[in-house]
């Protein structure tokens, strides 16, 4: 369990975005029976990283709770197809490693992809019944849209930059998160432009390595 407490930080990137909606403490209840689930299933020999393997896990834990604890209820017939969706969504995530689209979904079940879609968008949770939107924003776009800062690509990246040493870390820092050039990184830094330039292509290098 001590292992899998490294891992708490994945917990909370997914559920972070329904923190509005949910009690933490249930959603991290939640999300930690997905990572505890995935530990018991994850096959190392596979080569797929854990962080991203638990990811789906985790994930799909998650918007389950959501799903059966959502304020607005939905017609029976709505809910049983939906139920087929999630099924058919959570043998394709083992099978492709990632999130399934609609228009995969729809091949599957051999559906509508606007009934996927319809579907999908009924069983989210509204974030306010007097709320207003935009004309061209859906619902869900503005509620549950996926957020890329919490993919399992970028995680794993966000992991292996945590892992470099302080300096690295620093021109990851100046060159990507306050989007600096060269230049104005090495002045920050101290160091010369040959060096930022240098020591930037061996991080980048060591990152692909990694992932």
């Amino acid at each position: 369990m001590d292992n899998l407490l490294e891992y708490e930080n994945l917990v909370f990137s997914i559920i972070s975005k329904y923190g509005n909606y949910f009690d933490k403490d249930d959603l991290y209840q939640v999300g930690m029976i997905g990572l505890i689930d995935a530990y018991k299933h994850f096959d190392e020999s596979v080569g797929v990283k854990f962080s991203s393997y638990a990811y789906y896990y985790i994930l799909g834990e998650v918007t389950k709770f959501v799903r059966e604890n959502r304020s607005v209820k939905v017609s029976k017939d709505v809910i049983k197809l939906n139920s087929s969706i999630e099924k058919c969504r959570d043998i394709m995530r083992q099978k492709l490693g990632r999130e399934p689209t609609d228009t995969e979904v729809s091949l599957f079940l051999e559906i509508d992809e606007e009934k996927v879609s319809e579907v999908r968008n009924s069983m989210q949770e509204v974030k306010s019944l007097d709320f207003c939107y935009e004309e061209d924003i859906s619902l869900y776009n503005s509620v549950m849209c996926f957020d890329n800062g919490t993919s399992a690509d970028v995680l794993d990246l966000k992991d292996e930059i945590s892992r470099l040493n302080e300096e690295e870390k620093a021109i990851i820092d100046a060159r990507y998160y306050q989007e600096m050039t060269q230049s104005e990184a090495s002045k920050k830094l101290g160091i010369s432009q040959v060096q930022v330039s240098r020591k930037e292509g061996k991080i980048l290098e060591k990152l692909r390595c990694r992932l």
